[in-house]
Formats: structure tokens, sequence, C-alpha cells
């Protein structure tokens, strides 16, 4: 069967090599990261943009992994996406943008005044699993379950990993292809269509 390709959303960082997002896209063949555009440029527009193109251009379904502030930035794109390529997102531990983050990242005035508040909580319109880590300094559990019950998303508990990042002691991140499979196979979140005939396969390269 024909892979899907794995669209993969940074958050507010730039390219970090042994982080689990660039350690997942290079064992996936055709996987696509969107341009990261750093913690000095908040411009959500810019990022949504960017995603939209890289999806756009894929060939076949697309499986959209976001972490961080990315996860954001998926939401806010697919409140106006129409397409049907996406057949599922990955929602990583993003940030609830009620309390400041660390410092060198923007400030929440900062945010909101570049369009990334309030968070859309209208569903997705495709199956998602919202990955949650229980001691995330960014983003309160109970914040982030009344959003994925908002988005449509299944709640998955990561337990104690911090923000699932390298500064929380994870580079890589072996449960993230088994969640990627799943949604490939279109089983991401309570309540999705049907599968209707085959659906692509997601395997390491």
């Amino acid at each position: 069967m024909t892979a899907a390709t794995v669209v993969l959303v940074p958050g507010l960082r730039g390219h970090v090599e042994d982080h689990w997002q660039t350690r997942l896209a290079a064992t996936l063949p055709g996987a696509r990261t969107v341009p990261p555009l750093g913690r000095t440029d908040p411009d959500l527009r810019a990022r949504v943009d960017l995603l939209d193109r890289v999806v756009a251009e894929a060939d076949g379904p697309v499986v959209v992994v976001a972490h961080s502030a990315g996860v954001l930035t998926t939401v806010h794109w697919a409140a106006t996406y129409e397409g049907t390529a996406v057949v599922g997102a990955l929602l990583v531990t993003p940030p609830a943008l009620a309390d400041p983050l660390p410092a060198g990242y923007p400030s929440i005035a900062q945010l909101r005044a570049s369009g990334w508040l309030p968070v859309p909580r209208r569903r997705l319109p495709f199956p998602s699993i919202l990955a949650v880590s229980s001691d995330d300094p960014l983003g309160n559990p109970v914040r982030l379950r009344a959003l994925a019950a908002a988005w449509g998303s299944r709640v998955h508990p990561l337990g104690a990993v911090g923000h699932l990042n390298p500064a929380s002691g994870f580079g890589n991140w072996p449960e993230a292809l088994p969640l990627v499979d799943e949604l490939g196979d279109g089983a991401g979140s309570p309540g999705a269509d049907p599968v209707r005939g085959p659906r692509p396969a997601l395997v390491p390269a």
C-alpha cells in the first residue's frame, strides 16, 4: 500500500537535531517538515500559510504530527481547511497559553497580537489524538482535556514527561510511530467514519 506523507509541524523553535520530531522524520520515507521560524518571529499567519503549502504539495493522504505551539498552528489552520488529504493529526503537548512562556519566548501579549489567542475550539475536520503530559509546565492537563473535547480529539495520557522535548530528557519518543500508524489507519478519535477500502500504511524506512 502507498505510505501516507507525514507532515511535521514544529513549535516556537528552530531546528533541533535530537528532538523526537527530527528523529521521527528520519525514519519515515517522504516525511516533510514545516520550516521552523524560531522564537523571534511569532507570526501565526506565516506558519499557517507554510503548513497549508506543505500539505497541498504532498501526494496522497497526509498525517500531521505537531508538537507544542505547532499544535496551535495546526488547529488555527484546520479552522479553514477544506481539503480531504489529511487523514489524522497527532497533537503533542501543546501550551495552554494561560501562563507566560519561558524566558526567550514571545510574551502572551505578543502571541495574542499575532493571532494565537483565542485558541480555536471547533471540532477538527479529521481524526486526532491529543497526547497530554501530566506534568507539562506549559500545558495544564485539565485545560488540555477541555481542548481535546472541543476538538473531538482522543486523549492519550503520556505520564510525567514534562514538555516531551530534549529539555525534559526526551530526544527519542518511540511511541510516536504506533500513534501515527493508528491515525493512518483512520482510528484516531471516537466516532471516526468507518474505514472504506485499503488505508495507507506507515512503516519505518
